[in-house]
């Protein structure tokens, strides 16, 4: 599966990228199946059915009013963020719903169905749409699996699991970190030469490099809502935004007497994106919401605080930084219901660490070493959102990831690339790890800090 930068990075709507984004996508796939097969006309009803974490933890992560978007001809790319609650609710309060904005269909709450404790076989993020006419007759239905980063794996009974693999060929396909490396070595390519070389089989190098710099525009545009807001976040927690009084303090301070006043305005860039993701504001996908963050504050350090710091330079990050994430997701996993926050957080921060390293004037191998001590050190992470929101421990956790990532990236530079424990076993024994974490540390809320925090 040939995996592009903007696969990774992808401009949609908090809170989740796997419980939000991914489920939105795929009920607008299946009503645009309904009318690609001519049967949109017939149908009188939809029943959605989520499964497994999506049902666990539905209602915090906003899946339910995803999936009511999603039929409703929505994409996450460009939904209106600030209408979302009121047309959910207009939805409700008629009972009404128009399919891809073009057919209405009765709508009912019985009609959308959260199952907290039954899963479906392939991934815990399971869904079923099923279509049905006037009689109460079954027109269609499909199963999909929202697989973490907004990717989604369509399930047909008759054809088995199938994922909408783009197969076009690239000049270096790789899906290791020893085979990226490879491809560095036998081409003397950077790490972001060689994904840049990819991506041109999908678009022309002006357009690749635009298009980086728009998602990096965005990243900013989050920062800058996230400062602008106070309150406290939706959801029932009733968290405080904390982002505004930390810009408002740091502005208020010159640092000149703190080695660390660098590391507050990384955790601010961080906390800003994160409290607009927890809002159901506009994010950058990066690899995931929930470590939407972690990315855009380290891009946000070396723009502001490198002194060397270019456009190019964005470019090059945001290219080894999805160099990293392409091995990842073909060798490991980014959904924290499949394998815990190790997977989210944890995968962020290595694309991060070695994107940082990259710009810095890293060699390939400090920059998988970068890659490898920023995921390393997130094995056996939970992922345990109180409340099914992604809110605690989640905001703060991609603050700490940040700062990390920094560290990784420096400690990288300060050797020659040379370690014992090299990213393709790290990703390994996170895949294992995942494997062995009991279900209830897996994005659903039953264990670990969901389970002991008191809610207020």
């Amino acid at each position: 599966m040939a995996i592009s930068a903007f696969d990774l990075f992808s401009v949609g709507i908090g809170p989740s990228s796997s419980h939000t984004v991914g489920p939105m996508r795929a009920a607008l796939m299946f009503a645009s199946g309904l009318r690609a097969a001519g049967d949109l006309p017939r149908v009188a009803r939809v029943k959605a059915q989520l499964f497994g974490s999506l049902g666990a933890t539905g209602h915090g992560h906003g899946s339910d009013r995803a999936v009511l978007l999603g039929l409703a001809g929505e994409r996450p790319e460009d939904v209106d963020t600030d209408t979302v609650t009121e047309r959910v609710a207009a939805i409700k309060q008629a009972g009404r719903l128009r399919l891809l904005g073009a057919h209405e269909i009765a709508f009912a709450d019985t009609d959308l169905v959260l199952h907290r404790r039954k899963a479906l076989p392939l991934h815990p993020n399971g869904m079923r749409f099923t279509a049905s006419d006037a009689t109460g007759q079954t027109i269609a239905e499909r199963t999909y699996y929202s697989i973490g980063g907004g990717f989604v794996l369509d399930e047909t009974a008759a054809d088995g699991p199938v994922i909408s693999a783009d197969t076009t060929p690239v000049p270096h396909p790789f899906r290791t970190a020893a085979e990226l490396l490879a491809h560095c070595a036998d081409t003397g390519l950077t790490i972001a030469q060689v994904m840049l070389a990819n991506e041109l089989a999908w678009r022309t190098e002006t357009e690749v490099r635009a298009g980086l710099l728009d998602i990096w525009q965005v990243m900013r545009d989050c920062v800058t809502a996230g400062i602008a807001r106070d309150g406290v976040l939706p959801g029932g927690l009733k968290v405080p935004r904390r982002a505004k009084a930390l810009h408002d303090k740091l502005l208020a301070e010159d640092g000149l007497d703190d080695p660390l006043y660098v590391l507050d305005w990384v955790t601010l860039y961080a906390l800003a994106v994160n409290e607009e993701n927890a809002s159901g504001g506009r994010v950058v996908t990066a690899p995931t919401n929930g470590a939407a963050g972690i990315i855009p504050a380290v891009l946000h350090y070396y723009t502001r605080f490198i002194p060397t710091a270019t456009p190019e330079g964005v470019v090059d990050f945001l290219l080894t930084a999805a160099a990293i994430g392409v091995v990842l997701k073909e060798t490991g996993s980014i959904s924290g219901a499949e394998v815990g926050c190790q997977g989210e957080v944890g995968s962020a921060c290595a694309m991060a660490a070695a994107a940082l390293t990259a710009v810095l004037g890293g060699t390939p191998a400090q920059v998988e070493n970068a890659a490898e001590i920023g995921l390393e050190h997130h094995l056996g992470l939970t992922c345990d959102p109180v409340g099914g929101l992604v809110q605690i421990p989640c905001i703060e956790r991609n603050a700490v990831a940040s700062a990390k990532a920094i560290n990784a990236s420096r400690l990288s530079l300060r050797g020659d690339g040379t370690h014992m424990v090299h990213l393709d076993k790290v990703i390994k024994t996170m895949r294992q790890t995942g494997a062995d974490m009991h279900t209830k540390y897996k994005e659903t809320s039953r264990g670990g800090l969901a389970l002991n925090v008191i809610e207020c």
